[in-house]
């Protein structure tokens, strides 16, 4: 598969409506065997998840992977925190800013790379109040009319 053609398990739309994302970044997980399973048949929801702090380390919490049905008495917690694989420095770095200045990591996807290892894209995301979604909307409204009446002239 070629770069940016992975196919999404699951995807947070209402993260670009409810906060600015200011840069987007791919973290691996670590997964349980019962967790890609589910995952690989497209069951994941991670519209109320987030990433962060979790005894030191950085994690997907609040993200729900149902349970896998094949699987007996081994299967997994679906909203069980999940680690996240970044390299140290960029961990720190991210940590860094959740603490101080602010800023939320939002998972923006869920999929599996070309390679089939299952990856998250985060987004370092500062929160938009109801007057910034509303200027969106008016930005996003005159595209569309301006679009509309340019296709009308020719």
């Amino acid at each position: 598969m070629a770069e940016g053609a992975e196919r999404p398990v699951a995807q947070n739309r209402k993260a670009r409506h409810n906060f600015f994302i200011e840069e987007s970044l791919e973290a691996g997980l670590v997964l349980t065997g019962t967790e890609v399973k589910s995952l690989r048949q497209g069951r994941a929801s991670i519209g109320e998840a987030y990433a962060g702090e979790d005894s030191g380390e950085l994690c997907l919490l609040n993200a729900n992977i149902p349970r896998y049905d094949a699987a007996s008495r081994f299967n997994h917690d679906p909203k069980r925190p999940r680690k996240l694989l970044l390299h140290a420095r960029e961990r720190n770095r991210l940590l860094g800013l959740v603490r101080r200045e602010g800023y939320t990591l939002v998972p923006l996807r869920l999929y599996f790379n070309s390679r089939g290892i299952a990856k998250v894209e985060l987004g370092l995301a500062r929160g938009k109040r109801k007057i910034d979604k509303r200027e969106t909307e008016k930005k996003r409204d005159w595209q569309r009319e301006k679009a509309r009446l340019i296709r009308e002239r020719s």
